[in-house]
């Protein structure tokens, strides 16, 4: 009784703030916390199951789920490298990092073999369209020479690096 007399004062007071005071309607159950109970909320458990889909092609699922799920997706079973990486995934946990790295990395994997796989099949991917680059070129010129600029310099200097240490070593070489 002290809650409901408290939420109407300030009901009164920030009225002016939309949105004030949804949740405070107790005929409003599920945002209500203090509920009496009935026992109806057993009477929803009570319905009929759905009709588990059927299992016709490999499925992963969480080792902290007895079975699959009744409803699931089957559009890109596991397969090549990055399904080896997933199988391996999911041993562990969900809440550990060896599950979800495992998976990061198979999703990479998996867009290389995409691409290998359509090589293999004679269409040789535009990167330059499908990354989107000839609209950024159109509508984003500056930032696409700023990054052209930069990612050039890297490459620039890792190869001036590369080279002074090739020259030093073959210098220490020399030396002994």
């Amino acid at each position: 009784m002290l809650k409901i007399n408290f939420m109407e004062n300030n009901n009164d007071k920030y009225s002016h703030i939309k949105g004030w005071g949804i949740d405070a309607d107790p005929e409003n159950e599920p945002n209500y916390p203090m509920k009496k109970y009935t026992g109806d909320d057993h009477s929803r458990l009570n319905y009929d199951r759905v009709e588990q889909q059927p299992v016709d092609v490999e499925i992963l699922h969480s080792n902290e789920r007895p079975s699959v799920t009744t409803v699931f997706g089957t559009s890109t079973p596991p397969s090549g490298l990055s399904g080896m990486i997933r199988r391996y995934a999911f041993r562990y946990s969900e809440g550990s990092l060896g599950h979800w790295l495992p998976l990061i990395i198979a999703d990479r994997v998996g867009t290389v073999e995409a691409i290998l796989d359509d090589i293999k099949n004679g269409h040789f991917p535009n990167f330059i369209k499908e990354r989107g680059w000839t609209a950024e070129w159109k509508y984003n010129r500056k930032n696409v020479i700023k990054n052209v600029v930069i990612g050039s310099a890297v490459i620039i200097g890792l190869s001036l690096l590369s080279n002074k240490k090739k020259k030093f070593s073959s210098r220490l070489r020399r030396s002994h």
